[in-house]
């Protein structure tokens, strides 16, 4: 373990082809299944959710052992979300942004304050690169939802 913590700070934006509203419902509407969007393994637990909050436990392998994760969420609809995550790896602040660029198009900006508690926490270009992988998964995910709301 890292004595202080290392700071890093992440961009991310994303374009949905769905409407604000279905977007933040999409986003918001946190299930115990859905680390299975990405292909992952984790597995989530919802604690509480309601109108205004989630608070799930997210359980996962890195390394060998397994790690833990808490994440409350704050909802702000119709456009904003709020993550605060403490984990055995790392503690997380998240913002999640939507604004509408048409009457199907969504822009979602993320912004991710990373505070890594151990030595080999990934570099930049790896932790960007699988943020991308993952939200292009889950853009894909909503927007089929949406086609087949439609």
């Amino acid at each position: 373990m890292v004595a202080k913590p290392t700071v890093q700070t992440y961009h991310v934006s994303k374009v949905l082809h769905a409407p604000l509203s279905f977007a933040f419902k999409w986003c918001t509407d946190y299930r115990e299944d859905d680390p299975r969007i990405i292909g992952s393994k984790n597995r989530r637990s919802i604690l509480e959710k309601t109108k205004g909050r989630v608070i799930y436990t997210n359980r996962y392998k890195s390394g060998g052992k397994t790690m833990n994760a808490v994440n409350i969420v704050t909802l702000k609809p119709p456009r904003a979300w709020y993550l605060d995550s403490r984990g055995d790896e790392d503690d997380e602040i998240g913002e999640y942004r939507l604004t509408g660029l048409g009457p199907r198009r969504t822009r979602l900006d993320m912004t991710f304050v990373e505070y890594w508690k151990i030595r080999n926490y990934p570099g930049r270009a790896e932790y960007l690169s699988d943020i991308h992988r993952i939200w292009d998964k889950y853009a894909t995910a909503l927007e089929k939802d949406y086609r087949r709301h439609k």
